[in-house]
């Protein structure tokens, strides 16, 4: 494991600095404005759970690239095989022709997946290509045309992916018509349970009304393709479910015959602190996709299927880019990092430290409603009440950019939820110095709602 050896987080300048804040006007007049940033963060280098801007910023990274970097910031192995495979060949297109390495990485994931029974693998560019693959296969293997997903999913943004988010309305509005027969139903949020209830006494009624209220009222099962969930809700807010919710829900649709499809783009790769977030849960989904963390920040996305149901005709589905060399040979190096300086366990290990702290935060600050997770996949929920819960979008904002500027890079989920997700290399030191960073943000914010 990579250590850090230096005094983190160093500020120079107070962000953005004069490079940075040029970079940015630049930015506006020729990069689509579709893009959200959450603050400008010009990111110039990295280095382990380090990121520096272009103006000698140096951030501890609780972002890590937005999940995508498991072993951190250009971790030496990694970059050694993205010389070594560039240096041979960097493309020549899997869809006509054949790589050694695709396979390779194809047997990898199939043996880190969940489930012992024999699957097969496409490989694409992105988590939301992915979905889409999985959408075509479920569609193909069982010719249904619906879908069921979750209100404050995230899937993508491809109009087929987008078809089955339900996270926030902007990145929906003005582009219905979608992919038509996705229904969405209420996910297993606890602290804001959809039914006003509460956990156990609720009987896990959520499941329930699957059942009761959509598939027997007015969805035939029958016509039921997949469901799409994520272990834990990532841009939903990073809502974890009661233990045994996915058990439940699997016999649900396997009673009904419907396809599980495991979107693990974000809580894949050992983010919470097993190789894939449904293990915690003890589900064998039928479909799981996978992106972000896989080759440490290259494009590659996978949709790894039980062998039976891959039965798609050829050219039913195909891309130029995916298995690319160069990223397949990113991914090998991540999952034999992840194994060999066992970093599930890091996960774990500072991951449940940083629970613990940020619980007793959430003792001394009314500010912090709510703290849940897994591994290193954290979320604490701002209110500007803990008995009304009432949203605190605006605090929460104002908690990430004191942190920004103090050098702790963090961003929000949902909502007003903080969202904590550090590389799986993280350090105790670091953990502590993001931390109290963090802290000071949070007691200074929380001073203002008095």
């Amino acid at each position: 494991m990579q250590t850090e050896k230096h005094q983190y987080p160093k500020i120079v300048v107070t962000p953005p600095g004069p490079k940075a804040r040029a970079l940015v006007k630049e930015d506006e007049s020729i990069i689509s404005q579709s893009l959200v940033r959450f603050y400008p963060l010009v990111a110039e280098s990295g280095h382990g759970s380090i990121v520096r801007d272009v103006d000698g910023n140096e951030f501890i990274d609780f972002n890590s690239g937005l999940v995508c970097l498991a072993v951190g910031h250009s971790h030496p192995r990694v970059v050694s095989a993205i010389k070594e495979q560039a240096e041979k060949l960097i493309h020549y297109s899997w869809t006509d022709f054949y790589y050694e390495k695709v396979v390779q990485l194809s047997e990898e994931l199939a043996k880190i997946t969940p489930g012992s029974f024999g699957k097969k693998v496409f490989l694409s560019n992105s988590g939301t290509e992915a979905i889409e693959a999985a959408m075509k296969l479920a569609k193909w293997h069982t010719r249904k045309h619906a879908f069921l997903s979750f209100i404050g999913a995230f899937h993508g943004r491809t109009l087929g992916a987008l078809s089955l988010t339900a996270s926030k309305p902007y990145q929906r509005r003005h582009f219905f018509p979608m992919v038509p027969g996705d229904t969405h139903v209420p996910f297993a949020d606890c602290y804001r349970c959809p039914f006003k209830l509460s956990y156990p006494e609720c009987g896990m009624y959520c499941v329930d009304f699957i059942q009761e209220q959509v598939l027997d009222k007015y969805l035939p099962p029958e016509d039921v393709a997949a469901m799409f969930v994520e272990p834990v809700q990532g841009e939903g807010g990073y809502v974890v479910p009661p233990d045994d919710y996915f058990v439940r829900l699997k016999k649900l649709l396997d009673k009904n015959g419907i396809m599980m499809v495991d979107d693990e783009v974000q809580s894949g790769m050992g983010r919470t602190g097993r190789w894939f977030g449904i293990e915690h849960w003890g589900v064998e989904p039928d479909v799981v996709c996978t992106s972000k963390a896989l080759a440490s920040g290259l494009p590659i996305g996978a949709t790894v299927a039980r062998k039976e149901l891959m039965d798609w005709e050829g050219g039913s589905h195909a891309n130029t880019f995916g298995g690319n060399p160069v990223s397949c040979a990113a991914a090998l190096q991540v999952i034999s990092v992840i194994r060999d300086e066992h970093l599930l366990e890091n996960a774990t290990k500072q991951g449940s430290y940083m629970m613990k702290r940020l619980r007793e935060m959430q003792e001394k600050y009314p500010i912090i409603g709510d703290v849940r997770g897994k591994g290193l996949m954290i979320g604490a929920e701002i209110v500007k009440d803990p008995k009304t819960k009432e949203f605190a979008d605006r605090e929460a904002h104002d908690i990430m950019m004191k942190s920004f500027r103090r050098g702790l890079a963090i961003i929000t989920a949902g909502h007003s939820t903080l969202r904590i997700a550090p590389p799986l290399i993280i350090t105790r030191d670091l953990v502590d110095a993001g931390l109290d960073i963090l802290e000071g943000a949070i007691k200074e914010v929380n001073q203002t709602l008095k």
